[in-house]
């Protein structure tokens, strides 16, 4: 019998190490990304993202008009087997195989932070579990700074009843509480 329960406890603790390794597979934290960490190379996409597929859209291939537009960034798209899109990687350095990660923008809802946060989330629960340390006003959003997590959330400004391209100032107290969040961008810098 003691054999037995040992196997049973063996079986247990391996179903649980698994629970939580897939569990971190789309945490959100300061500093990582699901498997994805401030010490991942962009070379090492292809091994963590083995399953998944992964289109680079450098920047020295782009099709841009350089005088109209001075965006110089190459960005790595991770998409599921079934065609669904999960992030955007930004490298720190352009056409660098060996460049390490300055952001990660999230796009797949299975992504959250330990307190819940995800896209799918509305202003009030993110202000329930984590400090705004700022927001500055674009054309079309408010952007939240949460230093916590070394990330921006972006919330349309339709969402906070203004027109898009306005100039107008948002404060932390217009949000209203059920505002979605329209981008959640890591940043590994």
């Amino acid at each position: 019998m003691p054999f037995f329960k040992k196997i049973i406890y063996l079986i247990l603790v391996s179903f649980l190490l698994i629970q939580c390794a897939k569990n971190d597979q789309f945490l959100i934290e300061k500093g990582k990304v699901g498997l994805l960490t401030k010490k991942t190379r962009i070379k090492d996409l292809n091994s963590i993202f083995a399953k998944d597929s992964i289109v680079a859209v450098l920047y020295a291939d782009k099709e841009i008009d350089k005088k109209l537009f001075s965006v110089e960034n190459d960005d790595y798209i991770i998409y599921s087997k079934k065609g669904k899109k999960l992030l955007e990687i930004e490298p720190t350095n352009l056409n660098d195989l060996s460049s390490g990660i300055k952001s990660i923008q999230i796009f797949d809802n299975s992504y959250k932070t330990a307190k819940g946060i995800s896209l799918l989330s509305k202003f009030k629960d993110i202000k329930e579990h984590y400090k705004v340390n700022k927001v500055e006003t674009t054309l079309t959003s408010a952007t939240l700074f949460i230093d916590e997590l070394n990330a921006t959330i972006s919330i349309d400004k339709k969402e906070l009843g203004m027109t898009s391209f306005s100039r107008a100032e948002v404060s932390i107290d217009q949000i209203p509480d059920l505002a979605k969040i329209k981008y959640f961008t890591v940043w590994f810098n």
